[in-house]
């Protein structure tokens, strides 16, 4: 395993509460989804939904294109691929959240998108099932999820290879940068309340991927040709509303999960206090949306 796979395998336990066992945060990470299910809605239209919107037409998708979203949360880029492939295309949407897969049934039905599926699984264990054509996708999907897989060269690898042997691949993933300052905050504020919290330490997990030239040379790892990087700017202003549901409806509130009601609550007037005595105003959500051909 690489070092860059180790950090972020560290990297993702310690936001989920699983320090001690970094291999097994696949379920870790459900959990903790699964209990911000709400406030990660919340946060679709400003946060997740821009980029799952971006990716989905970055990657020219095509009627009767067969896809595989995988980390898909609530559909943020599986709907609009959906709604990209059409009637004649299928959308499998996988992740290990039960309560964010709701939320994607929900918003499929509204919009009465018949042809995606949301599924839970690992995505690391995941097959093609006997309706995906010719036994293989058209299209790899992965928006803000690359990151959370345990091992990220090796399970990227593997889902390549249930592509088909000409194919695409799409990913979103942080701008280097992006989120700091609220994110710095928010981890001062645990320590003040919680002294033996762990924190990420070492390189990010993103390291790999979080600037347009490594994101490049991160997918020509994998036979990736014709890449595209686009930045993606996303300044979005930063209430106390806003900030508190970015912590609660995401991988941050991990090690929350596990503290009383009013530690919660005193982690979170700290956290607040914080962003205001450092003048954050605005949640930097800077992203960068990469595709590319695959040719196996």
């Amino acid at each position: 395993m690489s070092d860059s796979a180790d950090v972020a395998a560290r990297h993702t336990a310690i936001l989920t509460g699983d320090a001690e066992d970094p291999d097994g945060t696949t379920e870790a990470l459900g959990r903790v989804f699964d209990a911000g299910a709400r406030e990660f809605d919340r946060l679709t239209p400003t946060l997740w939904g821009p980029a799952g919107q971006a990716l989905a037409f970055q990657l020219r998708l095509r009627p009767g294109d067969t896809v595989l979203d995988v980390c898909c949360g609530a559909g943020a880029s599986a709907i609009p691929a959906a709604a990209a492939v059409g009637p004649t295309g299928l959308v499998h949407a996988v992740d290990v959240a039960d309560e964010l897969l709701e939320l994607g049934r929900v918003a499929a039905s509204d919009r009465a998108l018949r042809n995606v599926d949301f599924v839970r699984a690992d995505a690391t264990r995941w097959e093609p099932p006997s309706n995906v054509p010719r036994g293989r996708y058209d299209v790899l999907s992965c928006s803000y999820g690359i990151f959370f897989l345990p091992h990220p060269n090796m399970a990227t690898a593997r889902l390549l290879r249930l592509l088909r042997p000409v194919s695409r691949v799409g990913v979103t993933v942080w701008r280097r940068g992006a989120l700091d300052d609220v994110t710095g905050a928010y981890f001062d504020a645990v320590a003040r309340h919680v002294p033996d919290a762990a924190r990420p330490i070492g390189p990010s997990a993103l390291a790999d991927f979080d600037t347009p030239d490594a994101l490049r040379a991160w997918l020509s790892r994998f036979g990736a040709a014709s890449v595209e990087v686009n930045e993606l700017s996303n300044l979005i202003p930063l209430s106390p509303e806003f900030a508190w549901d970015l912590v609660l409806g995401s991988a941050l509130r991990g090690p929350l999960l596990s503290l009383a009601p009013e530690v919660v609550e005193a982690v979170r007037l700290e956290y607040l206090s914080l962003l205001t005595e450092r003048d954050v105003e605005v949640a930097d959500a800077g992203t960068l949306v990469a595709t590319a051909v695959v040719v196996r």
